[in-house]
């Protein structure tokens, strides 16, 4: 199933995707719901970040290649960081160049979308809690990165984590095809079988630190090629079996 928000007449709303054809649900996709009786082709609505999550959590170095680009060793367990919620857009909007930074980067990412509330989940627990997969692009001010040493004032800029467009359900997260594209170029081309650690030990290891509530996102790490953005650029996350998500940098 492709889950998404969407707006219309001003009006934001859940739905799910079928062959082009947006149905309203109701309540919402984190329980059980049932359609509306409304319907709306996709190119009649706007399209909104899939979810509102309480916190974003991020993996550094998730990537075998990406480790071995960077000469680094593997790490022994996820290394996980924070982005603030309000870093999150949604497809279509603008990435905002901050005026303190002279190099920020786009990084391509798988992200989970969390569907009910958790703590300390068992592995074998895991994939229940998950609702599906999106696009994230882990935003990132690079200089201030280097600068700081931890890494919450680079990720965490107003529109710092683009997310969508929208959510899938019933796919293998370990084998689809992830890119990113600056103005039409293929930057990064890797495939999230490359992942160090597979998503459900992610999900159950994040929750052991903190609670995970509905609409949380986990992103799960780039590939390599990780290079910078200028204004004026158009820059796409593409990922096998999920879509595409486009945001302009201005």
């Amino acid at each position: 199933m492709i889950y998404l928000r969407f707006e219309i007449e001003g009006k934001k709303k859940d739905g799910v995707l079928e062959n082009k054809t947006v149905y309203e649900i109701t309540p919402n996709f984190y329980s059980k719901y049932k359609k509306t009786g409304k319907k709306f082709d996709i190119s009649k609505v706007k399209i909104l970040i899939p979810c509102e999550p309480s916190k974003i959590i991020a993996l550094g170095l998730n990537y075998m290649s990406h480790a071995s680009e960077l000469k680094m060793a593997l790490p022994k367990e996820p290394l996980i960081f924070l982005k603030a919620p309000t870093s999150a857009i949604g497809p279509g909007e603008t990435i905002i160049y901050p005026d303190i930074s002279q190099r920020v980067d786009y990084e391509a990412e798988l992200a989970i979308v969390i569907k009910k509330k958790g703590k300390n989940i068992p592995l074998k627990e895991a994939q229940d809690h998950i609702l599906g997969y999106t696009c994230l692009n882990d935003v990132t001010a690079r200089d201030l990165q280097k600068i700081d040493g931890q890494w919450t004032r680079a990720k965490s800029f107003d529109t710092f984590s683009p997310i969508g467009p929208w959510i899938v359900d019933n796919i293998d997260p370990h084998n689809l095809k992830i890119e990113a594209l600056v103005n039409g170029k293929v930057l990064q081309d890797s495939n999230t079988k490359d992942m160090i650690f597979k998503v459900n030990e992610v999900v159950s290891f994040v929750s052991r630190i903190m609670t995970l509530l509905p609409g949380d996102v986990i992103s799960t790490g780039t590939p390599p090629g990780v290079g910078p953005l200028v204004r004026g650029d158009k820059v796409k996350i593409k990922i096998q079996k999920i879509g595409e998500l486009a945001n302009s940098v201005a």
